[in-house]
């Protein structure tokens, strides 16, 4: 079979499994463990007490068609749609700007209001990026590791739409882009002195945007102190580590948690691992972190499967949304844990919203893909032993 590095046609009546089923299940098992801890985390929330529950439930179904729309087409479609789903992403991100179209949350744009349905585009933008990004690289590899030019060009265009993120503003989503972005483009070669270049504006600009926004800077601040803003800048951040506090080892039970209790606020959202250290205490925390680990490491090897087969864009595709996915988990973890500064990201899979659990369904279908067309391409090579991944 010749393999183009794009895509391959289907090889059927080969035994080769469409799924990986360890990414599966670890995927599935926390879904329902976010499910449980962010019905536990709203319940008292809303007078219907289960309104939180009965919408993720339906974000959840929504995600899983999304998915299955997604895993049905060929890699070499998603490469081909990349440049023209990036004009959509920077249009939907322009979108929210628009008087009746976009939706302000606490002093945040970040929501189009459609019939039925709020997306938050900066969801569906980082998915987006890592597709556009992964086709870049395997048409301009070869000028990536000789040009600086070449690795600029795409940072414009998602510089353009980080910009457009933090006039929402959203710092969090805009930091996780560029990493992202820059993460992958040194992964595929890239030259060292312009990235080191790249990477100290884009520390600079971060540390300036922070100093010169009042509410960046009060964040800052209660994370190097939280103690002595406790009622206001710190407040969040001391419910969460007295969550934790609370939890010990083995938690106060399910259901049993007192600081959702209108003390630590987003304990549904943003600070769902709060809940479960109080819970299901460091042992359940240890538990989802273990479960991560195990996702992350699922979608690097089926990125070296895809290596293997000679499928370069479903290699650059796996090894972006891996960084995406990590870098969201670990910023998520350090924040609730006070590690580092709090930004308002999600934790994937598990934090109660649509636009986040459609989005990173949507994601793993994409790395079911590649795992499936790898499986296809190495099964049909004459003499290739069974992968044992």
């Amino acid at each position: 079979m010749a393999v183009d590095g794009l895509a391959v046609q289907g090889v059927r009546g080969r035994g080769v499994s469409p799924f990986d089923g360890w990414l599966l299940a670890v995927a599935a098992g926390l879904v329902a463990l976010g499910f449980v801890m962010m019905t536990s985390a709203s319940v008292h929330l809303h007078p219907d007490e289960f309104y939180f529950a009965r919408r993720q439930a339906l974000h959840l179904l929504v995600g899983l068609v999304a998915a299955a729309v997604v895993w049905r087409v060929p890699l070499q479609g998603w490469q081909r749609l990349g440049p023209a789903l990036l004009l959509l992403g920077l249009a939907l991100l322009v979108a929210v700007k628009v008087p009746g179209l976009g939706a302000t949350v606490k002093g945040s744009t970040r929501w189009l209001d459609l019939p039925g349905v709020r997306i938050q585009v900066s969801e569906p933008f980082k998915w987006i990026a890592v597709i556009y990004l992964a086709g870049y690289i395997v048409r301009h590899r070869p000028a990536l590791q000789r040009q600086a030019v070449a690795l600029f060009r795409p940072l414009a265009l998602l510089g353009l739409g980080a910009g457009l993120l933090l006039w929402e503003p959203d710092f969090g989503a805009a930091a996780v882009l560029m990493a992202t972005a820059t993460l992958l483009l040194f992964l595929a070669g890239a030259r060292l002195l312009p990235l080191l270049a790249l990477f100290s504006a884009l520390a600079a600009a971060a540390v300036m945007l922070v100093v010169f926004e009042p509410y960046r800077m009060r964040r800052l601040v209660a994370f190097l102190d939280p103690w002595t803003h406790a009622q206001d800048s710190g407040y969040q951040l001391i419910q969460a580590l007295i969550a934790f506090g609370r939890g010990g080892w083995f938690g106060s039970g399910l259901g049993n948690s007192v600081q959702k209790m209108f003390y630590l606020p987003e304990g549904h959202t943003d600070f769902i691992l709060a809940v479960i250290g109080e819970e299901l205490g460091w042992i359940g925390v240890t538990v989802v972190i273990a479960a991560f680990a195990v996702l992350l490491w699922r979608i690097f090897l089926i990125a070296r499967l895809a290596e293997a087969a000679e499928l370069a864009f479903g290699a650059w595709l796996a090894y972006g949304i891996g960084l995406w996915l990590g870098l969201s988990v670990v910023i998520n973890i350090g924040v609730n844990l006070g590690v580092l500064p709090t930004k308002g990201l999600t934790l994937p899979l598990m934090s109660y919203g649509g636009g986040s659990l459609v989005v990173d369904c949507m994601a793993l279908a994409l790395v079911q893909r590649v795992y499936r067309e790898a499986r296809e391409v190495l099964a049909g090579r004459p003499g290739r032993k069974p992968w044992r991944g």
